[in-house]
């Protein structure tokens, strides 16, 4: 069965690095909805919901996916142990420093917005590292410590070691033989139907009883999703025909996206839509899933067509989108504190936190990518440190508990 290497898949380098751009743009958005997050704005209302939804279907279905395929090109080149070793110390040590460092600003911001603290920083972090679970308003308690938005680096790691099992377990030869049966089966008009429906039912059957917790352990409709994806890209990573099917499917997989994304608004108007009954639940799945994967059979695909290139940009992205991703919440909560008291309009204090979060961001990747002490708390390799990275789909990939 035809099979693709590493050089053809640079598209999917690009999709990580736009996907992991709109997690700044979602976050930022997230400070001025009516949704629950750490720290809201004055002005925050269901404005710019419709926008938000455009991405947050599919977003880090998508990133999950190009997280599998980059750790099938990874697996077929180590044995399973060193694969797990490399992944965890690529993945564990900036997941621990950010829960320790980078992300309790987060909740420290949360507690004085939601609960009127009045302690120092010092104060406040003696009580995180001791796990204080007093932080609470009625029912509804802050966990200590937290990862945050860095919980898609804990999902990540726990899927990693259910791989490498499943690698051992199986072996090279039968995962290649599952990679392509799955390709034959996901052609023409299963490529869309099959996953979608799929996503359907888990939506149907487990989201009623298993809220988005990102805490791992309970986490179970999140797991029915994100886990399949992943293993997917592991599998398909290799299969030339079936990314090649998602670029043929690009143009009507944008179809449908579209259409469920304003079916999806329409739905989400309707007065019961807050708390609504099987019937539905079972017409939001049916729409919100096909959005789900045909976005992301059109965003692979029209990446395929005109994104497959190589060139300095890629490079430079593709080390530099993991460390801004694990500072850029902190950037946003912390700033969004300091301006609020400058009472900017909105629009224009969103502009200011996006620019202000993706300079930060990059300077804090051009800083510790130069200390090599510091650089393996932020996920950044020898290579990514001296300026280049590995050709192809680079193997290393790394959004607050409410925010998906």
């Amino acid at each position: 069965m035809p099979t693709t290497s590493a050089s053809r898949l640079y598209f999917l380098d690009w999709l990580r690095i736009i996907a992991f751009f709109l997690l700044i743009l979602n976050h930022t958005g997230m400070y001025y909805v009516t949704w629950d997050w750490h720290v809201k704005s004055p002005h925050a209302s269901d404005a710019i919901e419709p926008l938000m939804l455009l991405s947050s279907p599919w977003r880090m279905s998508l990133l999950f996916l190009i997280s599998g395929a980059a750790s099938g090109f990874l697996l077929a080149k180590l044995a399973n142990g060193r694969f797990l070793r490399e992944r965890s110390r690529r993945l564990l040590l900036p997941l621990l420093f950010g829960m320790l460092v980078i992300v309790p600003p987060q909740p420290f911001c949360e507690v004085i917005e939601k609960l009127g603290y009045a302690g120092s920083y010092p104060d406040f972090m003696r009580l995180y590292v001791t796990g204080y679970h007093g932080f609470c308003r009625g029912d509804d308690c802050l966990d200590l410590p937290t990862w945050n938005h860095l919980w898609f680096v804990a999902y990540l790691w726990a899927y990693t070691v259910l791989l490498a099992l499943l690698a051992t377990v199986a072996g090279a030869a039968r995962l290649a033989r599952a990679g392509e049966r799955l390709a034959a089966v996901l052609t023409g008009w299963r490529a869309l139907v099959l996953p979608a429906a799929y996503l359907a039912l888990a939506r149907v059957a487990l989201k009623p009883y298993f809220e988005e917790t990102h805490a791992l352990v309970d986490d179970w409709y999140n797991h029915a999703v994100y886990l399949p994806l992943f293993l997917a890209g592991v599998l398909l990573a290799r299969q030339a025909r079936f990314w090649a099917a998602l670029e043929r499917l690009r143009w009507p997989a944008l179809a449908v996206a579209a259409a469920g994304w304003a079916l999806l608004i329409c739905l989400y108007s309707l007065p019961n839509a807050g708390q609504p009954d099987l019937a539905l639940r079972i017409v939001a799945a049916c729409v919100r899933s096909p959005f789900q994967w045909c976005a992301i059979v059109a965003l692979c695909g029209f990446a395929r067509r005109h994104l497959n290139a190589d060139g300095p940009a890629r490079r430079y992205l593709t080390a530099a989108v993991f460390p801004v991703y694990i500072v850029h919440q902190t950037l946003i909560v912390g700033m969004a504190m300091l301006l609020k008291p400058l009472r900017i309009a909105p629009a224009t204090e969103g502009a200011i936190l996006v620019v202000l979060t993706c300079v930060f961001s990059f300077g804090i990747f051009e800083a510790v990518r130069r200390v090599p002490g510091v650089r393996a708390l932020f996920g950044i390799g020898k290579r990514e440190a001296a300026g280049s990275v590995p050709t192809g789909l680079t193997p290393k990939f790394g959004e607050s508990r409410h925010s998906a």
